[in-house]
């Protein structure tokens, strides 16, 4: 114990060997656990730390290296090339995760290099994003690097040799903003037998994509498709098709769709994606052919509750998930049509005669504004779920006070098939 009045945490009372006598794997794990910046800075407790960061395993270079705390750019990109090598020199023994993140205020420094290190170094994890300045091509050596596993990549052109035949460990690829054939991002996907995680984020026009992954567990796409395929998915559990741009719409057969789904369990849609479903066909069915038993999740977000076609093909899609739990809309205000009436007649209780929603747990309803169609949708809801616990209802930020009280007051009235059902208004101002 320090003698009375001393302050217990000041480094000078330590010995001047503790930093030295520490096991090389206590040093590492403390090192792996700091900011690169840090772990270099660790150098300078005594000539035993001096190096001891070259051996690190995992490196970050991202914006705590580049920007100062007010976001000032601290180095160029020749400064920043500069640093990569001058790591690369001194760093001893395999890096089995890089993260490089450049900013994107300057032009993208040279990486041939790195990248040619890195599959030399037993390369396990890599994250490159680079800048957005024109096409930042990959080096040839990155489609060596046969031993990832998890693989990121953003503002980059994905270009590989003739002779590149897929990554036969990789578990999760997320691309970002990159430049892609189509027909290589369906070859990429499927010479890459163990994936799991798939993200893709691309802004470019692409042809249509069938997508064949036997052990792919969750999926997320944004961007601009003709179409998506989704074949031979059999332990699928996480779907989410967000602001697709879908164009095809020809012969599309929602049923034959959804079929390959037997295992999702989480499923988000915006009104991209059930705008195409809608528009599909002359009329949208009440319900598929077959239930999906596995969704238990669904999230519709920016979803126009004014559109016949919109709602009618969301009511399909929570008909066929008999044993949903959790559904959350997002309510959008766009997209009014004529059929106002239509719509809500579909939202009637009377309309739902067919099922209930015996395994609805929770609902969350948000940019609610007191609209009939928002109105009829949460009294059906109310009516049609026994097991229902809460509803929580978030107000659009721009209703008044009065319309606020009024639509409390009417949803009170709301016939309930639970006795434990409680509806919360999850909003501070009010």
């Amino acid at each position: 114990m320090p003698p009375t009045g001393t302050n217990q945490y000041c480094y000078r009372t330590s010995p001047p060997h503790m930093f030295s006598n520490l096991p090389e794997n206590v040093i590492d794990e403390i090192l792996i656990c700091l900011p690169f910046k840090e772990a270099v800075r660790t150098s300078v407790l005594s000539k035993q730390w001096k190096y001891n960061w070259c051996r690190l395993p995992e490196l970050t270079l991202d914006g705590t290296i580049w920007t100062s705390k007010k976001d000032f750019l601290l180095f160029s990109t020749s400064e920043i090339t500069y640093f990569i090598n001058h790591i690369l020199i001194l760093h001893d023994g395999p890096i089995t995760k890089f993260i490089l993140d450049v900013p994107r205020m300057i032009s993208c420094p040279k990486i041939d290099d790195l990248i040619y290190f890195l599959s030399k170094n037993g390369i396990q994890h890599l994250v490159l994003k680079l800048p957005l300045c024109g096409h930042n091509k990959l080096p040839s050596s990155l489609f060596t690097c046969f031993q990832l596993r998890h693989l990121t990549l953003e503002n980059c052109l994905i270009h590989p040799p003739s002779a590149f035949d897929g990554f036969d460990r990789l578990i999760s690829l997320e691309l970002h903003d990159v430049t892609i054939s189509s027909k290589f991002l369906e070859s990429l996907i499927y010479h890459c037998p163990l994936l799991e995680r798939l993200v893709l984020q691309i802004p470019q026009h692409l042809n249509v994509v069938e997508i064949k992954a036997p052990k792919l567990i969750s999926f997320k796409f944004t961007g601009s498709i003709q179409f998506i395929t989704l074949k031979d998915v059999p332990l699928l559990a996480k779907l989410s098709l967000v602001d697709t741009g879908f164009v095809r719409a020809d012969n599309f057969d929602i049923a034959k769709f959804f079929e390959s789904f037997i295992s999702v369990e989480l499923l988000h849609l915006d009104s991209d994606s059930i705008k195409f479903f809608a528009r599909a066909g002359e009329v949208v069915p009440k319900r598929l052919p077959f239930d999906l038993n596995c969704v238990k999740r669904l999230y519709l977000s920016e979803i126009s509750l004014n559109g016949f076609k919109v709602v009618a093909c969301a009511l399909c899609l929570i008909r066929s998930f008999p044993c949903l739990q959790y559904l959350k809309i997002q309510v959008d205000e766009d997209d009014a049509d004529d059929n106002i009436w239509g719509t809500l007649k579909c939202l009637k209780v009377e309309a739902f005669s067919d099922m209930t929603l015996n395994h609805l747990k929770a609902v969350k309803l948000i940019n609610i504004s007191g609209t009939r169609p928002e109105m009829q949708l949460m009294k059906l809801l109310l009516a049609k779920s026994p097991a229902l616990v809460k509803m929580v209802i978030d107000p659009h930020y721009a209703l008044n006070g009065r319309i606020y009280v009024k639509v409390k007051a009417e949803i009170s009235k709301f016939q309930r098939a639970s006795s434990k059902a409680e509806v919360v208004y999850d909003v501070d101002y009010y």
